[in-house]
């Protein structure tokens, strides 16, 4: 399946999208699309021929449960409004605790990496299965950055994702800067996992930007594209023409100018690193199309190895492990024995400003009642507080949490907090004529 160059579709920089010339694709987060209705860019792109894929990061289809099946129906709806050609989530889990453990859920609010053993493969190739069978067109995966490791790890990365390939046929989005981060935070070796992988399985590639900060990079997603970064696509161009190549960028949005600049810079690396004559395989020559694939692996039954269940108590070995470490991350126990205990603190203090920041775009009225003592407020009630549903119930936790305790100190913005809790504590986001009460309503309260 051919896409070409794309860029990821966000609404802060929709209008620069569409501006952008040679853009043959966009990706938009799944989540951040309505079941019903798409935004009027991306149905101006769609107008124009601009394919768009639907990028998941809420299925968790590396943790111990099988996949939701609301989510799994909730992306399919998606996917079938976008008229998408394929579907993309990760290889991570994203929470853990609840019945297989008999303990509270928890939210990491962000994508952790599996242990590379046979016993999360088993559960990861079962997960996909069900997945696949749920979904209308093929599915890919995606490598994901890591600021920690398991210990007593079977698999190489490379070695994992082939097996991943073997057992299922799912597709693979392989993010060089992905590798790039994996090779400066745990010492992995960008080519060797590329030497290891199946190339030929690659639905596309994503690039991004980030920043190193003592010794640890961090895959932000709001920084320019870097040099090394661009060495491991030339690497992985080197191995493979990849039927698509995405530009990645979820914050700190440039200016049209420089998204152009970047996405040229991916081009001239995609040229210099072709060889002269590639001998090997491309997936576009040696895969299906995958359009109207009602199989979901990109070439038909044919593709996936014979199905094989979970041996017994695998799924309740990999809740435990997995919930062990979201606790210590985001409840504070004990760290699992064999973890980096300091880079368990980096994760966790990381986990923690990404709430503080999303909630911050969820419910931008937090920052603005509380003024410099939300990010303070913020990090003190998760330290204690860890997130059991989505952004929205946790601003609406951390709300209710600073009412209780008596703040804010000031009397005008308790009211303010207080007025915003009862109009969002609903089942529903407050509709606009709400809105439009609840901001007059400020309003007399400030004067």
């Amino acid at each position: 399946m051919e896409l070409g160059i794309g860029i990821g579709w966000r609404p802060e920089i929709s209008d620069e999208v569409e501006a952008l010339a040679g853009i043959d694709w966009v990706e938009a987060v799944a989540e951040n699309l309505c079941a019903d209705h798409l935004p009027d860019s991306l149905v101006r792109l769609r107008e124009r021929g601009v394919r768009v894929v639907p990028h998941g990061v809420a299925l968790g289809l590396g943790g111990a449960d099988r996949p939701d099946p609301v989510r799994l129906a909730s992306l399919a709806a998606r996917v079938e409004l976008l008229g998408a050609p394929l579907v993309t989530e990760h290889i991570a889990f994203v929470r853990a605790g609840g019945p297989l453990t008999a303990s509270p859920r928890l939210e990491a609010g962000h994508l952790l990496p599996v242990p590379r053993t046979w016993d999360a493969l088993d559960v990861l190739c079962e997960n996909v299965r069900i997945a696949q069978d749920s979904l209308p067109v093929p599915l890919a995966l995606e490598n994901i950055a890591a600021l920690i490791t398991w210990p007593d790890e079977e698999l190489t990365e490379g070695q994992f994702l082939a097996e991943l390939v073997e057992r299922t046929g799912v597709r693979l989005l392989i993010d060089v800067a992905n590798l790039h981060t994996n090779h400066v935070n745990l010492g992995q070796d960008p080519a060797k996992a590329l030497d290891e992988l199946p190339v030929e399985a690659i639905a596309y590639v994503h690039v991004a930007g980030g920043v190193e900060r003592n010794g640890v990079w961090h895959d932000t997603h709001a920084h320019p594209v870097t040099a090394p970064v661009l060495q491991v696509l030339a690497e992985l161009r080197s191995r493979v023409d990849p039927p698509g190549v995405l530009l990645e960028r979820d914050d700190a949005f440039p200016p049209a100018a420089e998204l152009a600049g970047e996405l040229d810079a991916i081009r001239a690396t995609l040229r210099r690193a072709a060889p002269p004559a590639d001998p090997r395989p491309s997936p576009r020559d040696t895969a299906h199309d995958g359009d109207g694939d009602r199989d979901g692996n990109g070439g038909g039954d044919g593709d996936r190895a014979p199905a094989a269940a979970v041996p017994a108590g695998t799924r309740d070995r990999t809740a435990v492990a997995q919930t062990a470490l979201l606790s210590a991350l985001v409840a504070g126990t004990p760290a699992p024995e064999g973890f980096d205990h300091r880079r368990l603190r980096v994760q966790s203090r990381a986990l923690a400003a990404k709430r503080a920041d999303v909630v911050a775009k969820v419910a931008p009225e937090l920052p603005e009642i509380l003024g410099d003592g939300y990010r303070a407020a913020f990090l003190a009630y998760a330290g204690s507080r860890p997130m059991s549903g989505g952004y929205r119930r946790d601003a609406l936790d951390f709300a209710e949490h600073v009412l209780i305790a008596g703040g804010p100190a000031d009397p005008v913005a308790r009211r303010r907090l207080t007025y915003w809790w009862q109009d969002w504590s609903g089942s529903r986001p407050p509709r606009r004529t709400t809105r439009l009460v609840r901001a007059a309503r400020a309003a007399l309260v400030r004067k």
